[in-house]
């Protein structure tokens, strides 16, 4: 076996047409990440590895997704899509490298691996001059199919030019393909554009091959792992078995999930040890959960980091920015944003923190609400560790709550509170005895005046 270490991958991240959406299609999302992401992740890099991504002109943010994700890769612009080979070869100047091994990959299949990757390079090392990856179709109708005999790929036939016979074959191209490198330029350059469509397409590098007396195999994978999306419904199946594998996962690195499949998961969630998640919750991007952590029924969370032991809901919202430190509470119908809650701290109920620092061990209070936008700027919040803030208190940010302090419920504060100072702000109660009654004689006097 030859040892092959230079590796070139083309990625095309196409247009796609279909999916009804001014949003280029490799960036619609899958578990909280573009299309484009989980392949720009699964795709080999490191040591040896180089890799080119084909993209429409005009499309800078897949551009700038690209950059974000793998800065190593390079980009290339195809001006006319004029098909599959077409795309591969507005990469020429990375084909022209000659690197031992060359992946053709696309941008819109958020479900294949790194490890289906790799297997496609062994057959390369023994000498194959092109590895195709099929799978078994439940329903091959509209999918090329493999023809094989003995071991070798003989040809990729299109649904419409399939035979009776061929079209009863059940093994299908998922398009992804392994040439060997220093061969593929010149494989490439001999497609030609001879059919109805005036296209250059990759299936035709087989007969190709087979005219230079080389050889080409194929790789099986599962039906799943190659899914393409070209529609919102197909984007609806991949996040289902994309989150069906979240799930899997999460429950093999030992999280409870009571209920399932009534819980999603984003690609990037992080979990620790002894995690419980309660049914109906949303974890979107961006979210590490501590261990011993508990996280009720119906609470929606990203980009959050969550301490040990911290419980969550239920009926939670934590927005972007928050981080709760170990033992924190958070509790039914109160939402964060860009608020750090240190160690023991308690929002029970029915509050609002916002741009905010809770300083360990501190209670907010039901209905407590940091007024952190003016309208024009946003201000912060900053309590001292060990404070009571009351029940239904407005804390007018910019403002200051000292270590200790204590803010008598219904208050509204507009200056910093010392350290262990008592803060109470309310109007001075007015009892006014028998006014209830005679408010009521005056209101149904006049009911009764325009009723008649």
């Amino acid at each position: 076996m030859m040892a092959r270490s230079s590796l070139t991958v083309v990625l095309a991240a196409g247009e796609g047409t279909r999916m009804r959406s001014s949003l280029p299609k490799v960036l619609h999302p899958v578990a909280g990440q573009p299309l484009l992401a989980h392949v720009l992740d699964a795709a080999p890099q490191g040591d040896g590895a180089s890799l080119a991504v084909v993209i429409g002109p005009d499309h800078k943010a897949v551009a700038d997704e690209v950059a974000r994700i793998r800065p190593d890769a390079t980009t290339f612009i195809q001006a006319e899509r004029l098909g599959t080979a077409h795309a591969v070869l507005a990469a020429r100047d990375a084909l022209a490298r000659g690197a031992d091994d060359l992946l053709v990959a696309f941008g819109d299949t958020p479900l294949i691996s790194a490890e289906t990757f790799a297997r496609m390079r062994a057959p390369l090392a023994k000498g194959a001059a092109l590895t195709v990856l099929g799978f078994r179709a439940a329903d091959p109708t509209g999918y090329g199919r493999l023809l094989i005999e003995g071991d070798h790929l003989v040809a990729i036939r299109e649904h419409a030019d399939a035979s009776a016979e061929e079209r009863k074959v059940t093994l299908c191209n998922a398009g992804v393909m392994a040439f060997d490198g220093r061969k593929a330029l010149a494989i490439l350059e001999r497609i030609g554009n001879a059919n109805s469509k005036g296209e250059y397409y990759l299936v035709d590098a087989v007969a190709i091959i087979r005219d230079m007396g080389l050889e080409a195999v194929v790789i099986e994978t599962s039906e799943d792992e190659v899914r393409g999306i070209n529609t919102k419904a197909q984007l609806a199946e991949a996040e289902a078995v994309m989150q069906a594998r979240l799930r899997k996962a999460a429950l093999e690195a030992g999280v409870t999930l009571i209920a399932p499949e009534t819980v999603h998961l984003a690609a990037d969630t992080r979990f620790g040890k002894d995690v419980t998640i309660e049914p109906f919750v949303v974890i979107g991007p961006g979210v590490s959960i501590a261990d011993g952590a508990v996280i009720h029924s119906f609470s929606h969370i990203v980009q959050t980091s969550i301490g040990r032991k911290a419980s969550v809901g239920p009926y939670a919202r934590l927005r972007p920015g928050t981080s709760l430190g170990d033992g924190a509470r958070i509790g039914n119908f109160v939402e964060t944003k860009a608020a750090i809650l240190e160690a023991g701290v308690k929002v029970n109920h029915l509050s609002y923190i916002g741009d905010a620092h809770v300083g360990a061990n501190s209670n907010i209070g039901a209905g407590t609400i940091t007024c952190n936008y003016d309208g024009f700027l946003k201000h912060k919040t900053l309590i001292g560790e060990g404070a009571f803030v009351g029940t239904n208190s407005s804390l007018v940010a910019p403002v200051r709550i000292g270590k200790g302090a204590y803010i008598g419920s219904g208050s509204v504060i507009t200056k910093d509170v010392p350290d262990d100072a008592m803060a109470v702000e309310r109007s001075p109660q007015n009892n006014r005895e028998g006014g209830a009654a005679r408010y009521r004689e005056m209101k149904l006097r006049a009911k009764a005046k325009k009723e008649r």
